[in-house]
């Protein structure tokens, strides 16, 4: 009966190519100077031998990493492929773990389940820990990854003193979409929160939100309220995505005096809002105008939105790069991208009430 292969160590290609096993060492790791006639010598008996390299599991132990990177998300993970723009900090993560090398350990918060998340994180081995999304400042998750002791980083929350934090200056990203909106000349106008504290579903004013420990919602309702004052009539979503924000849009657009422009705080809540305004009747953007928050592209919809752009491949090579700083016990410090607003096909002046 055949047995497994034994595996060919790195003694055996230094035996073949005549060097002492410490130099093998080095060609392999790059980690010291090798002469290149040397280091060609070494490549060639690998190649004589069938060494594959390094033993990874034996490599992990002595450096005492995992060479994995633990990425916590903030949702169900059909949620986050389906987000275009969630994919792209995906990808810009992807592209630099990719050089260190390192991989991704994808957890996720069904139904902002942190307990289950937490649960899993402590028993899982990781280098570090990228937080994903417009969730908690604070929670279980947190308190776990604080015990372990790796590098924090996030994109967007948490915000807090010990996580290196990836964002953009949400409260004027926020304002620069309400103002657009007022400088068409819209006073009826209401918004669609990302899921917080608060209930879904109900219409209330601005006000009455708080949505303390998730910080982006609750600065981009600020940045709204910076330009329409804080009575706007607002409805907190159950997910970011198009069928949360075809719900928070109809029960905005149900009440006795309806708003005619609605900001959203993400594109596919937009696209959802939008929906619920073809359910009705209502024509975008002639009978409701809508902005949108991320820049993504989409293809169902034959109009283009009116959106803050925020980079979001950037946003996840940045965050990278920061866990590769702080991997390399050096200084990391958290960095702010730009955002532009983005006029498109989904906003404009208020229609002019018929003649009576």
């Amino acid at each position: 009966m055949g047995g497994r292969a034994k595996r060919v160590t790195l003694r055996s290609v230094a035996q073949e190519a005549g060097v002492s096993l410490s130099t093998a060492s080095l060609v392999f790791s790059g980690a010291g100077a090798v002469s290149e006639a040397t280091a060609a010598r070494v490549r060639a008996a690998a190649t004589t031998v069938g060494y594959r390299g390094p033993d990874p599991v034996a490599s992990s132990l002595r450096r005492g990493r995992s060479g994995v990177v633990a990425v916590v998300v903030e949702d169900r993970l059909l949620t986050v492929f389906r987000d275009p723009y969630a994919v792209s900090r995906l990808d810009g993560l992807a592209s630099v773990f990719d050089e260190i090398p390192a991989s991704m350990l994808l957890v996720s918060q069904p139904d902002g389940n942190q307990g289950a998340a937490a649960t899993r994180l402590a028993s899982s081995a990781f280098d570090a820990a990228v937080f994903f999304g417009c969730g908690p400042d604070a929670g279980p998750v947190l308190d776990t990854l604080r015990a372990k002791g790796v590098p924090l980083v996030a994109m967007d929350t948490p915000v807090v003193d010990d996580v290196v934090r990836v964002g953009i200056d949400e409260r004027p990203a926020a304002a620069a979409a309400a103002a657009h909106l007022a400088e068409l000349g819209h006073t009826r106008i209401a918004q669609v929160v990302l899921p917080c504290d608060e209930p879904a579903g109900r219409v209330r004013p601005a006000h009455d939100y708080r949505a303390e420990r998730f910080s982006t919602p609750r600065d981009r309702m600020h940045g709204v309220a910076d330009v329409l004052g804080d009575a706007v009539p607002t409805v907190a979503a159950t997910a970011s995505d198009v069928d949360a924000g075809r719900v928070a849009g109809a029960a905005l657009l149900a009440v006795a005096d309806p708003p005619t422009a609605i900001v959203a705080q993400s594109d596919m809540l937009a696209l959802g809002v939008v929906l619920a305004a073809g359910e009705r009747g209502l024509d975008v953007p002639r009978d409701l105008s809508v902005t949108g928050f991320d820049g993504i592209t989409q293809s169902w919809w034959p109009g283009r939105l009116t959106t803050v752009e925020q980079p979001g491949a950037e946003k996840g090579r940045e965050a990278a790069h920061l866990v590769r700083a702080l991997l390399a016990g050096e200084a990391a410090h958290d960095v702010t991208l730009p955002t532009r607003l983005r006029v498109g096909d989904s906003t404009a002046p208020p229609r002019s009430p018929a003649p009576g």
